[in-house]
């Protein structure tokens, strides 16, 4: 192993500032090439990234650089073809994609299929797992802070759904997505709710659109069933706020009832604990580094994948375990469109 990673990244949009910022703090890796087809994006990357080469086409970037790690930070639609290149162009590539996870869940099988056989890593760009205070909680409900957790609920307000100009200041096309609440926003809830409670048993869920200037839906809710009395909800509206300095930081509030405590998670990631028949609140200290996004957890899952290269630990969300979120996915509009609950078919 180098002992500086080179990394290609393929997206120069809104958020991939935040990955190539990343690439540039992290130690051992370099960030060597940067595809970008817009020309008024690549005059500023030139700017912003001096030393990195910038093209229009993945193919150039693989001839220019022995890469490490491909990072693709593009829309869903762009995804299997991308993939599919970088595979056959970088045959040594670790490869990382951004979610959602393709345009749908046909083609991220065929991607994820297309990567096993070659004995090649592909892992989705799934960070909120990532972010300080779910990893906090994950350690508290593991260590029985709560006793036997009953109920999770997570309010997603992150308020910027309204009007006939919303999502246009950064990510436009999330306007044209025929199924936008869950499979852009709430699939990371998904993703969370089996980091934290593991697999469920059973969904349900109910989905509607309020705003009439975008395709697909931007509120509702599904809840995971578990066999063990507990769930999980996740309560999505886009067009309403929290309380918060940033309503995207954590992008709303959570509470997780337990039989011996009560967790809260605020807008700004404080999280308190209520011990059960008792009226004091208790802050929980706990460390993270607001810079970027989400408490800078695309650093950290791009540092979880430069550690796993250099130590061989295990890596979360690989495509083959990821798919598993989109069966959850589907299986919410499912409920949804059907107004019943559906049982969880385990893969």
């Amino acid at each position: 192993m180098r002992k500086t990673l080179q990394v290609i990244a393929v997206g120069g949009g809104y958020f991939a500032q935040f990955h190539l910022e990343a690439w540039q703090r992290l130690p051992h890796a370099q960030l060597a090439a940067i595809v970008e087809p817009d020309p008024n994006k690549q005059n500023d990357l030139k700017t912003r990234y001096p030393s990195a080469f910038i093209t229009d086409s993945l193919n150039a970037a693989t001839n220019h650089v022995d890469a490490d790690i491909v990072d693709i930070i593009t829309p869903p639609a762009t995804h299997q073809q991308l993939i599919t290149a970088a595979l056959h162009q970088s045959p040594r590539a670790i490869i990382i994609c951004q979610k959602p996870f393709c345009d749908n869940l046909s083609a991220a099988n065929k991607v994820a299929d297309s990567a096993q056989k070659l004995g090649r890593t592909l892992v989705v760009h799934e960070n909120f797992r990532f972010q300080p205070w779910y990893a906090k909680i994950k350690s508290m409900l593991d260590t029985g802070s709560l006793g036997q957790a009953l109920q999770l609920t997570f309010k997603l307000r992150p308020g910027d759904g309204q009007g006939r100009n919303a999502y246009l200041d950064r990510q436009p096309y999330f306007r044209h997505m025929e199924q936008f609440l869950i499979h852009e926003t709430g699939i990371h809830w998904v993703d969370v709710f089996r980091y934290l409670l593991g697999e469920p048993q059973a969904v349900s869920a109910d989905l509607r659109k309020i705003n009439p200037h975008i395709a697909g839906e931007d509120a509702g809710y599904f809840i995971f069933h578990y066999n063990n009395a507990l769930r999980a909800q996740f309560d999505g509206n886009r067009l309403l706020d929290h309380t918060a300095n940033n309503t995207r930081h954590t992008m709303g509030e959570m509470i997780i009832e337990g039989t011996e405590a009560t967790l809260y998670l605020n807008g700004d990631g404080e999280i308190t604990l209520r011990q059960f028949n008792c009226s004091q609140v208790t802050k929980i200290p706990y460390e993270f580094n607001n810079v970027g996004f989400g408490a800078d957890c695309v650093f950290l899952l791009q540092a979880h994948v430069v550690d796993h290269l250099f130590t061989g630990s295990p890596l979360s969300n690989t495509a083959a375990d990821y798919i598993k979120n989109l069966h959850l996915e589907k299986t919410i509009y499912q409920a949804a469109e059907s107004h019943s609950l559906i049982t969880v078919t385990q893969r």
